[in-house]
């Protein structure tokens, strides 16, 4: 079992939690950069919330990103 799977089965039902700590996450990162990679910021909050955030159960039908 892989680092990612076993940590999608952590947040399993914690979804929106996940969801807010990327969303903080990203925030704090933005802050100490002063805004200067916002933008990959944003990105990587983006995938980071299709692979354990809100987007989790929507995804599941779709077949895992590489």
């Amino acid at each position: 079992m892989s680092v990612m799977d076993k940590l999608k089965q952590m947040l399993k039902g914690h979804e929106e939690q996940a969801g807010k700590g990327i969303d903080k996450g990203g925030d704090m990162l933005d802050e100490k950069t002063q805004g200067k990679y916002s933008g990959q910021v944003d990105t990587a909050q983006d995938k980071l919330k299709q692979q354990f955030g809100s987007d989790q159960s929507r995804g599941q039908d779709q077949p895992p990103q590489s």
